[in-house]
């Protein structure tokens, strides 16, 4: 099989799975599960990649393959408890009065393109997987201690934010304790931060280029396109001046100490 037909079957199933999903948020009004679904489907496809394209690098290809899986699995049952139990994430909940009649339309062209995307976002699984290398060595531990110390800051930012939110004091208030306090989005800021393991256990890959794209690309996803900025718009259309007042003091990605307002 060519690795054209390699990826031209990763990027249909999982079109398909998006069409499917598209067709459950129709009659459910929660499009928050295309969330779950890319966070699933991310890894699985970085696996597709790795195990079609015959890539044989011993220990490397399997670390690469567990933590994948694990990143993934987590992120996503996460997201599954979540949209399971709450109601539809205001981000979606204003993109469908937005766009009144043409909702459903352009509903069904966003979760086509996470469909691209998660195609786009296994690259770096399958870049780093191409490390001829067949020993684990020092830059692979450093990678493996890059991805425990991002999940972990995932794990406890998720956990924070959670615990804070269900607690009905806090209605309307904006979270900034625990990891809050030093960056509005502690949670992206650690996901961004995982996909550096790629970049270290990768070294040595004639793809490696792709896993610096990949993290840049990421990183510009995350804090111009998908994350941030609908993030942020929505935390001011719930909560107004407080979170004006958030955006002033602490960092929008990068943990840093707060600014203390004259």
């Amino acid at each position: 099989m060519t690795l054209a037909s390699i990826f031209l079957i990763a990027w249909g199933f999982s079109a398909v799975v998006m069409l499917l999903l598209w067709m459950v948020q129709y009659k459910t009004e929660n499009a928050g599960i295309v969330d779950v679904a890319w966070s699933f489907l991310t890894p699985m496809i970085g696996v597709w990649l790795i195990l079609m394209d015959q890539i044989e690098n011993g220990a490397r290809q399997w670390l690469i393959i567990g933590l994948a899986l694990f990143w993934g699995f987590r992120l996503g049952t996460f997201l599954y408890n979540r949209v399971m139990n709450e109601i539809e994430d205001g981000r979606y909940r204003y993109m469908r009065e937005y766009c009144g009649k043409h909702a459903q339309v352009v509903m069904f062209v966003f979760f086509q393109v996470q469909a691209t995307w998660t195609i786009l976002f296994a690259l770096p699984f399958w870049a780093a997987a191409r490390n001829s290398n067949p020993h684990v060595g020092l830059l692979d531990m450093l990678g493996i201690s890059v991805w425990i110390i991002a999940i972990a800051g995932e794990v406890i930012s998720d956990q924070q934010l959670h615990r804070f939110r269900m607690n009905p004091v806090n209605k309307g208030i904006v979270c900034n304790t625990g990891l809050w306090r030093y960056s509005r989005h502690p949670n992206y800021f650690f996901e961004w931060l995982q996909w550096w393991a790629f970049v270290l256990i990768g070294y040595g890959s004639d793809y490696w280029w792709l896993t610096w794209t990949g993290l840049i690309v990421i990183y510009v996803f995350i804090t111009r396109i998908t994350g941030v900025p609908y993030t942020e718009q929505q935390s001011i259309r719930s909560r107004g001046d407080a979170y004006r007042e958030y955006q002033k003091t602490t960092s929008m990605f990068f943990p840093l100490p707060p600014k203390v307002l004259s």
